[in-house]
């Protein structure tokens, strides 16, 4: 009888451990679910902002008559194999340009065309920097969440490691002059 109840208290606490096992992985699988959704998202939302980028490359050229090619420098930055981060700052470089292009040309400014893309721009922004948000707060909940026992053993064991912030920052290494300008 004894070695009955043994038994029965052995299966009952791997029950219970294989349960907890169960309920730590389901959370990192969540976590990673919501960060790869919002890098999804983020992916077209810089997609769309490098097609506005075209769009006001158009209308300027059209508009100002000029030979000058202001940006060319950024229309071929969907082939270049740079990191989003990067592509979001050659992105607000080439917005700033249009910006200031806007601003210093009274047809541009009277432009209908480029007063729709300069709103399609902020709201374009507001996504991304939306977008951009939710994923660094998640990656820090998820990163927070793996660092800890027992959670961290079953991370090891599906070979689960932290993941970086939007800018590629690592909090966890040992380089203090990792912070982007």
């Amino acid at each position: 009888m004894e070695t009955l109840t043994i038994f029965l208290l052995l299966i009952i606490l791997i029950g219970i451990l294989a349960i907890f096992y169960i309920s730590i992985y389901n959370n990192i699988q969540f976590n990673k679910t919501k960060i790869e959704k919002v890098e999804g998202n983020i992916d077209d939302d810089l997609r769309a902002k490098f097609d506005l980028i075209i769009k006001a490359d158009t209308v300027i050229k059209n508009t100002l008559n000029e030979k000058k090619d202001y940006l060319k420098d950024f229309i071929h930055l969907k082939e270049e194999k740079i990191s989003n981060f990067d592509l979001e700052r050659k992105l607000k470089e080439a917005e700033t340009i249009i910006t200031t292009l806007y601003e210093d040309n009274k047809e541009l400014n009277e432009n209908e065309s480029m007063k729709e893309i300069k709103e399609e721009f902020k709201n374009a922004n507001e996504k991304l920097l939306a977008g951009i948000s939710y994923y660094n707060k998640h990656v820090n909940e998820m990163n927070a969440f793996i660092r800890k026992f027992p959670n961290n053993i079953v991370a090891k064991i599906h070979h689960i490691k932290p993941k970086t912030f939007f800018d590629g920052k690592d909090m966890t290494d040992t380089d203090i002059n990792d912070f982007k300008l």
